[in-house]
C-alpha cells in the first residue's frame, strides 16, 4: 500500500511538472522527496541506494502522470487555444501569493527586491526583443528540444519555477506537449538529454543557492515567472485566435478567471500543508 501510494504522490508530481502554473518542485517539497531527490541528484554514487525504495515509486508515478497529462494538454492547447492559455495563465496568477509565501519563508532582505526586480526587467525586456521587436519564430527543432529539457529539469530542482513560464511566450508549449504525448522520440531524446545535463550542471549551484540565498534565489524566481507570464498572453500564433472578436476575448477573460480561482484554491490547500 505504500508503495501505490508513493506512486501516486509521484503522478501528481509528473502532473505538477507539465502543468502551468504548478510546480513539480513545490509538489516533491511537499511529498518529502524534494531533499532525498536533490541528495542523489547532487551525488548519484554516494546517495542512490540511501534513497532507492523511496524513489522507485515516485519515479514511476512522474511517468505515469506526466505521459498522461501531456496528451491530454496537447488535445486542448489543439483544440481550444485561445481558452486553455488563459485558463493556464490564471492559474499561474492564482500561485503567484503561494510562490510569493514560500519565498518568504527565510525572511526578505533588500537583495531579494533587487533581485526580482532585475530578473523581472531583463526577463520582460528579452521576451519583448524576440516577441516583437525581432519577430522572432523560434523552430520547434532539436536545439529547442533541448531547451525545453532545460526548462523542465529546473522547474523540479527550483521550487516554484513551472517551465511553461519559458515555453509559452515562446511558442514551444504546445509543441513540447504534443510531442511527449504522442510518444514521439524525436522530442524525447533531446529533451531527456537536455535534461540530464541540467541536471548536472545546476543541482550543485542550486543546493548552494538554496542553503544560503534561499530568499534571493525564490524573489528572482517571482520576477521571471511574473514577467514571462505578463507577455504570454500575446503570443503570436495565439494573437490569430484568441481576440478575433469580442466573443472570443470575453470568454478567453473567462477562462483566465477560471484558473485563477483554482489557483488560489489550490494555494490555500499548500499554505496548510507542513512542508517540514
Amino acid at each position: 500500500m505504500q508503495f501505490i501510494f508513493r506512486i501516486l504522490e509521484g503522478a501528481l508530481i509528473g502532473l505538477g511538472a507539465v502543468l502551468p502554473g504548478i510546480s513539480g518542485g513545490v509538489l516533491c517539497v511537499v511529498f518529502g522527496v524534494y531533499k532525498p531527490l536533490m541528495e542523489v541528484l547532487g551525488n548519484p554514487l554516494k546517495n542512490w541506494k540511501k534513497h532507492l525504495n523511496l524513489l522507485i515509486p515516485i519515479v514511476i508515478g512522474v511517468v505515469v502522470g506526466f505521459l498522461g497529462i501531456a496528451k491530454l494538454l496537447g488535445f486542448l492547447l489543439d483544440r481550444y487555444p485561445g481558452p486553455s492559455v488563459f485558463l493556464f495563465v490564471g492559474l499561474i496568477v492564482g500561485m503567484i501569493p503561494s510562490l510569493f509565501r514560500e519565498a518568504g519563508e527565510q525572511g526578505r532582505s533588500k537583495n531579494s527586491f533587487i533581485g526580482m526586480g532585475v530578473s523581472f526587467v531583463i526577463v520582460l525586456a528579452l521576451l519583448i526583443s524576440l516577441m516583437f521587436v525581432f519577430n522572432l519564430k523560434i523552430p520547434f527543432n532539436f536545439a529547442a528540444c533541448l531547451f525545453c529539457g532545460f526548462s523542465l529539469a529546473l522547474s523540479i530542482i527550483a521550487p516554484g519555477m513551472s517551465f511553461s513560464t519559458f515555453l509559452m511566450p515562446l511558442g514551444l508549449y504546445q509543441p513540447f506537449v504534443e510531442g511527449i504525448g504522442n510518444l514521439d522520440f524525436s522530442v524525447l531524446i533531446p529533451v531527456g538529454i537536455g535534461a540530464v545535463v541540467t541536471f548536472v550542471l545546476f543541482v550543485g549551484s542550486i543546493n548552494y543557492m538554496l542553503k544560503h540565498h534561499y530568499s534571493v534565489m525564490f524573489h528572482t524566481i517571482i520576477g521571471v515567472v511574473l514577467a514571462a507570464t505578463i507577455l504570454t498572453p500575446f503570443e503570436a500564433e495565439l494573437l490569430e485566435v484568441a481576440y478575433a472578436s469580442v466573443k472570443d476575448v470575453l470568454v478567453n477573460i473567462g477562462f483566465a478567471v477560471i484558473g485563477v480561482v483554482i489557483g488560489l484554491i489550490l494555494d490555500k490547500f499548500n499554505s496548510r500543508v507542513n512542508k517540514e
